[in-house]
């Protein structure tokens, strides 16, 4: 299915050329690389692929805005790495923790929350929050041409994934209004979490550890144990994509 233009935002250019090529030939019912719909599977990564990365993650700032709003609550941060680095504005040491230190921050600062609080929590701030740099809310801070490729390969029979570094809880509040993705559909990192009995209601409480850490070679785990399909097609944007792309090919 070829609108009048596609993807109107992409530049001309080979990039672009083979975006339309491979989708004509997994498409073309009398050509030998057809695919069937049902196998038609593509992932995009999330941080600096879909929405903002740089300077630092969108999850990574939600996660120092908990740490400042709970930090009169654990005094002992003063002196426990990353959140020192947190609480002394240093970004660098911050950064040097990785996804792992992100987790440690999301674990000690979400944990004990049931899953729809967390949720609640997390889509009001991207909801509200702007950012630095743009003075805009990090919900809407999202690339134009994705969007249009995300439509261009779902109105070519194509099913769209997040697999992502990025918490699975952080993101999916958000990934169906922004990118038409609903949250069955998405993949990501995951801290622990056990099934309880609050109030009479059972719910899923979210615990201080770390379940999975969707990046890298994780990535290709993820997919398997989330999808069961090996995807024909990967959008990533860093090294913590390689195994994907490596996986789809």
């Amino acid at each position: 299915v070829y609108a009048a233009d596609p993807l109107p935002s992409w530049n001309e250019g080979p990039a672009r050329d083979r975006i339309l090529q491979f989708v004509h030939t997994v498409t073309n019912e009398s050509g030998p690389g057809y695919v069937e719909p049902a196998a038609r599977i593509a992932t995009f990564d999330n941080d600096g692929t879909l929405w903002l990365e740089y300077p630092l993650y969108t999850q990574l700032v939600f996660a120092l805005d908990r740490v400042k709003e709970l930090a009169p609550q654990h005094p002992e941060w003063k002196t426990t790495q990353p959140f020192k680095a947190v609480l002394d504005g240093d970004m660098e040491k911050v950064a040097e923790s990785g996804m792992k230190g992100l987790m440690e921050i999301i674990m000690a600062t979400h944990a004990g929350m049931t899953a729809n609080e967390y949720e609640e929590v997390a889509a009001t701030w991207l909801n509200t929050r702007k950012n630095d740099r743009f003075d805009r809310l990090y919900s809407e801070l999202i690339y134009q041409p994705m969007l249009e490729l995300l439509d261009f390969l779902r109105a070519n029979g194509f099913k769209t994934f997040i697999v992502s570094g990025g918490g699975i809880a952080f993101m999916r509040p958000i990934t169906e209004q922004a990118y038409g993705i609903p949250p069955e559909q998405v993949v990501g990192s995951r801290i622990k979490s056990e099934y309880a009995v609050r109030d009479g209601k059972g719910v899923v409480v979210r615990q201080p550890e770390i379940g999975f850490i969707d990046d890298k070679s994780g990535k290709p785990v993820g997919i398997y144990e989330h999808i069961g399909r090996r995807p024909i097609l990967a959008v990533g944007n860093s090294d913590g994509d390689f195994e994907m792309v490596e996986y789809a090919t």
